[in-house]
């Protein structure tokens, strides 16, 4: 069973073997590294480029007009925002040129916080995609929604951000939720496609038979049914969302997680579906809590759904500073933790109509 970025590096792979991707590209990215979290190990048509995030973008952009299939990668989400220049040119060609030419390309990169990044390598992005139009926009919190997501990008005609949740990378997969074909051993998986410690010049991975699997672009998931309040998250969040549902059921608290999966377009159906069913609704992401994507469904959800509410919408979200600490104590203070969520849930659950 693959860790998320196993399962990131399958998808790749079978994107370069039978998607037509020609180019998988970025700092580090090709060998002997493979990339800062091992996604593009092994993989043909990876290649490193200069440390230059701008030149990285206006390549990628450059490829997909010239008729290839590029995946770019940015190292760090932190170092995405000197592009946005670059990123609105991608997202508005299609628009602009009358539907005559596009960019079908994707962007990975890896955001958030939980792994004692600080300052420059814990932003999110997430707020800050959603305002580019013309992109989609996907975030998984599970090694196969990663698979499929990757999949469903890859072959896509429009150009789309693949936002990787940082603190989930190695989380492995439930044992029904195996990518088909992939070993159910996660070891076997491992000496089969992870590069060796010191010397990798003679190395090549051993691909298993892996299939093709897609998660749509635009359709959430139910991660845990519940009939009290319902919680809109993603990435990251997902599974502390869930463990607090969890732990709540034993004070009578019956919480609904919805999984987005894809932040543009988000499954407005199934918002909408959740909402009239529990009468209750919370946001819940790493971004920053000032214009957070999480305020934009707060306000559409009063909008369309207000005479559907029981309670008024709340949102947890990270705090608005200007960067994350190092210091454990800094982190934790600074993005979403269980606790506060599970508070959030209590409060919204026990509100009287």
């Amino acid at each position: 069973m693959p860790t998320m970025i196993q399962a990131i590096r399958l998808a790749l792979h079978v994107g370069e073997k039978r998607l037509g991707v020609t180019d998988i590209f970025g700092e580090d990215v090709g060998p002997p590294l493979g990339g800062v979290f091992t996604g593009t190990q092994g993989l043909e048509t990876a290649w490193n480029t200069p440390l230059d995030e701008r030149g990285i973008v206006g390549t990628a952009i450059g490829l997909a007009l010239a008729g290839r299939k590029p995946v770019a990668e940015i190292q760090f989400c932190d170092y995405a925002f000197n592009t946005i220049d670059l990123l609105k040119i991608a997202g508005n060609t299609y628009w602009s040129s009358g539907g005559d030419w596009n960019v079908p390309l994707v962007l990975m990169t890896p955001v958030g916080a939980g792994i004692r990044g600080s300052i420059y390598h814990s932003h999110s992005f997430d707020a800050t995609a959603t305002r580019i139009p013309g992109w989609k926009i996907v975030m998984p919190s599970t090694p196969l929604d990663a698979y499929g997501l990757m999949l469903s990008a890859i072959k896509d005609p429009n150009p789309v951000m693949f936002l990787a949740p940082k603190a989930l990378l190695r989380m492995k997969s439930k044992p029904e939720e195996n990518i088909p074909g992939a070993p159910s051993d996660d070891k076997v998986l491992g000496q089969m496609i992870d590069a060796p410690l010191g010397d990798r010049t003679e190395w090549k991975p051993e691909w298993p038979p892996i299939e093709e699997y897609y998660v749509p672009i635009g359709k959430s998931r139910t991660a845990r049914e519940g009939t009290q309040l319902t919680v809109l998250t993603y990435g990251r969040n997902v599974p502390m969302c869930v463990s607090a549902a969890d732990e709540l059921a034993s004070e009578g608290i019956d919480a609904e997680i919805i999984d987005l999966r894809t932040l543009h377009p988000y499954d407005w159906e199934a918002i909408v579906a959740s909402v009239r069913k529990t009468n209750r609704v919370l946001c819940v992401n790493e971004d920053t809590e000032i214009t957070n994507f999480g305020e934009h469904l707060i306000r559409r959800i009063i909008e369309e759904l207000f005479y559907e509410l029981h309670a008024p919408p709340k949102l947890v979200a990270g705090a608005h500073l200007p960067g994350i600490g190092l210091a454990d104590n800094l982190e934790t203070a600074s993005v979403p933790q269980k606790a506060g969520i599970a508070a959030a849930m209590r409060e919204l659950a026990q509100h009287e109509p």
